[in-house]
């Protein structure tokens, strides 16, 4: 089993953006300017490595509505730290739920079908983070890791926005070097266990949602 960042979600159908005739100029043009996002793939990491200088917390907290998820977030994983401080501060997280829950194995959180969570990733910019491999982290029990395609993705890049918490007691190895593992359950891991025995669909996706409200400690 992997982690990949394919949880099916409800896809809203795209709308256009309206589009006027200028009389005078005799040109077709939006009604509102298109907005650049705030993150690319070309300057991803001049982007994270600057905000992680200037951000320099390493401790967060995940409140859910089963308890709350302390993690210590790893200064030797620079742009995934820096990412998950910056997602955080921007409020992302918390339009976000844990969509994929597999008793056992992982749970996973960063996607919705929330519209405000697909805005805000459209605002944010479509990119991917370079691997940050430890050869200490491990994923053991509690370590949070980043999620990822496993298919034409050679280079093992992270998304941007999900990521997952390990549940499986002996640890799953098999992802040491293949997922960024970043940060680690410092405290709240029998919320981790409630979260991963609730009640789930065919998709892994919980029948009762478990919203996510994140800050930085």
């Amino acid at each position: 089993m992997s982690c990949q960042d394919t949880q099916t979600v409800v896809k809203k159908a795209e709308k256009k953006t309206p589009v006027l005739f200028d009389k005078k100029t005799k040109a077709i043009q939006k009604t509102k300017a298109e907005t650049k996002p705030m993150i690319t793939q070309q300057n991803a990491i001049a982007f994270l490595t600057a905000y992680g200088k200037k951000h320099t917390q390493t401790n967060v907290v995940i409140h859910t509505r089963l308890g709350d998820i302390h993690i210590h977030l790893y200064k030797k994983t620079p742009l995934h730290r820096a990412n998950f401080l910056f997602l955080i501060n921007q409020g992302y997280f918390n339009t976000t739920c844990f969509h994929r829950v597999v008793e056992g194995f992982i749970i996973q959180a960063g996607q919705s079908d929330n519209p405000k969570t697909s805005a805000l990733r459209k605002k944010i910019g479509r990119y991917k983070i370079p691997p940050e491999f430890v050869s200490k982290y491990k994923h053991h029990k509690g370590t949070l890791s980043a999620a990822r395609r496993w298919n034409e993705n050679p280079k093992k890049q992270s998304d941007a926005f999900e990521f997952f918490i390990v549940h499986k007691e002996k640890g799953l190895h098999h992802l040491d070097q293949e997922h960024t593992a970043f940060g680690r359950v410092t405290k709240g891991l029998s919320v981790v266990d409630e979260i991963a025995k609730i009640a789930i669909d065919k998709g892994e996706w919980p029948l009762n949602d478990v919203y996510l409200s994140v800050q930085i400690n």
